[in-house]
């Protein structure tokens, strides 16, 4: 189940990443923003700014960067300095690693990890195409980070970690790699409530961001079993799952759209 589980993940994401647009460009479901890209707004654009980017964030990233996959704005939450290392858990096409590369400038430096080529090949390009020259990507799994340990000052990741089937071990894996006094900065989906079987039990729910996420509570004590402090809910939404999208029943069901802190503790 799990190694299906990613082998869908990577499939569908891969579409995504060679599509022209976003995901509601896409056949395939994407992350939880799929609801709100595809319904209510209309375009990857009009998508991020209802989860919390504004025109003049969007404006100064290359084109082809947004994909609407998002639940948040995590760079918003991170206070960035200049000179700072910034890591982004699937990054996507790097619309959160141009963000994060303005604020920290040339002094610092900006890690993307995903483990879809092709998000990779498309995050590369526009790199290239907006001159990026402190932002890299690297090919991996959140579970098992491509980076050096104690060597970042900030781990970001937007509506990401709810696609593991093992949280702990990314929140392992962000403690390890962040320096001592190190930020953690999530926006993810959470549950509020028990989803039925019928939509556990979907793959394409589990895609979308849906199946796959955990209680509220659980994901805030996984956060704080793997070593961390001053855990902090920078704020929330509820969002609602349309039961026959996933041909799970009639009506819908909320989940919550989370922005948390955390602190890695210890002295910079």
């Amino acid at each position: 189940m799990v190694e299906d589980i990613k082998k869908n993940v990577k499939e569908t994401y891969g579409k995504i990443a060679k599509a022209e647009g976003s995901c509601c460009a896409s056949s395939s479901s994407c992350c939880s923003t799929y609801t709100l890209c595809c319904g209510e707004a209309k375009s990857a654009v009009s998508g991020s700014k209802l989860v919390g980017y504004t025109d003049a964030e969007l404006d100064t990233i290359p084109e082809g960067a947004d994909l609407g996959l998002g639940c948040g704005n995590p760079v918003a939450l991170a206070s960035l300095k200049e000179g700072e290392v910034v890591l982004d858990l699937g990054s996507g096409a790097g619309i959160d690693c141009f963000l994060a590369a303005n604020k920290v400038g040339q002094s610092g430096k900006v890690i993307g990890v995903d483990m879809t080529p092709e998000m990779l090949d498309r995050a590369r390009e526009n790199a290239i195409r907006g001159n990026y020259s402190n932002v890299e990507f690297r090919l991996g799994e959140i579970e098992n980070l491509p980076v050096e340990s104690g060597s970042v000052d900030v781990v970001i990741s937007n509506c990401v970690i709810n696609l593991s089937s093992d949280k702990r071990r990314v929140f392992d894996e962000a403690y390890r790699v962040l320096k001592p006094g190190g930020r953690l900065m999530v926006s993810d989906i959470v549950l509020d409530k028990e989803l039925p079987e019928s939509l556990r039990n979907s793959i394409e729910a589990y895609v979308s961001c849906v199946a796959g996420a955990s209680p509220k509570s659980e994901y805030l004590d996984l956060i704080r079993a793997s070593g961390f402090q001053n855990i902090n809910i920078d704020g929330e939404n509820i969002l609602y799952v349309d039961l026959a999208d996933y041909d799970a029943g009639e009506g819908t069901i909320p989940i919550i759209s989370l922005r948390v802190s955390a602190v890695k503790p210890g002295r910079a």
